[in-house]
């Protein structure tokens, strides 16, 4: 498998982008397919090779509440990285999604085996977990308590629920 482009792969090194893809697994989720849940074990993780990802989380009283919409060249989860490896969010397709899959224990062992691989694929995730989905949740929560009708509408792409 090759692949460039924007998104994730794209900011991996050719290397360890390389050997990233070696152990992908090509996959495809149906439109409306609930692909995990906020809490569940989070022991994968998937770039987006087409379509759409809607990320949310539960609030009681309001149901699911999008905090940010995914399409190609996402990662989608990061929370196989970091202990406890529990998602911190659900995600559902907006529509056909195909993607590709990675095992998390099997890239967790090339990360501890090949400090270099390590370091490059924890900084991408570190930067998609703790820059754009934290400012895309922080817009949210903005626009979801700002007094009514002056609400903005979120810039992370995501749509009102």
């Amino acid at each position: 498998m090759t692949a460039k482009g924007p998104g994730f792969l794209g900011d991996l090194p050719p290397g360890h982008r390389e050997r990233l893809l070696t152990v992908a697994r090509e996959v495809s989720f149906p439109a409306g397919m609930r692909i995990f849940e906020e809490g569940g074990v989070a022991d994968r993780f998937w770039i987006l090779r087409s379509g759409r990802v809607a990320l949310d989380t539960h609030e009681p009283g309001r149901g699911a509440m999008v905090v940010e919409t995914l399409g190609e060249g996402d990662l989608l989860g990061w929370s196989w990285l970091f202990e406890p490896y529990r998602w911190h969010l659900g995600a559902q397709t907006r529509d056909a999604v195909a993607a590709y899959e990675f095992d998390a224990d099997q890239i967790r062992s090339a990360i501890d085996e090949d400090p270099a691989f390590g370091l490059a694929v924890t900084r991408c995730v570190a930067a998609v977990a703790i820059g754009r989905r934290l400012r895309a949740a922080r817009t949210r929560l903005l626009d979801m308590y700002a007094p009514p009708g002056t609400a903005r509408q979120a810039r992370s792409g995501g749509a009102a629920p």
